[in-house]
């Protein structure tokens, strides 16, 4: 018994928290972290854009003009502001439901399902949700554009 309180332990490695003048240059985030910033991040801009989410939804269905200006803020510009920027408001939006919805389901999935939090699940499906989310936004964004 003395012989195993006497033996000497590794030393334990020690952790500090980030410096942010030093650390965060060279700080590498992994596929899982990118994803749960940018979930936060993409409710952030759904909830702050939550007056546009309504006007568009009002305006698109109240009436045929209503729907008819509502095709001209995208085609010809509203409020002084090109057609373009109000394109990207709304492909930010597209984005951000996508990501928002896509990265909440993976963490319904890793909530129901003890199995499949490791680190492997873990960046997988981080990789998977970055993937998709993307490339539906893309194609959304083609669609919006006009590209087909």
């Amino acid at each position: 018994m003395t012989q195993l309180a006497s033996k000497q332990r590794p030393k334990r490695p020690e952790f500090r928290n980030i410096n942010a003048f030093k650390d965060l240059t060279t700080y590498r985030m992994t596929p899982a972290a990118w994803v749960s910033v940018l979930h936060r991040a993409s409710g952030a801009i759904m909830f702050l854009l939550m007056p546009f989410i309504i006007w568009m939804f009002d305006t698109s269905i109240s009436s045929e003009i209503s729907f008819a200006r509502f095709k001209a803020a995208f085609n010809v510009g509203m409020l002084g502001l090109p057609g373009v920027l109000w394109k990207l408001v709304a492909l930010a939006l597209i984005w951000a439901y996508l990501h928002h919805f896509i990265a909440g389901l993976r963490h319904l999935w890793m909530d129901t399902n003890h199995a499949a939090v490791s680190k492997e699940f873990g960046k997988s499906s981080a990789i998977f949700t970055l993937a998709v989310s993307i490339g539906l936004t893309l194609v959304l964004g083609a669609k919006l554009f006009g590209i087909y």
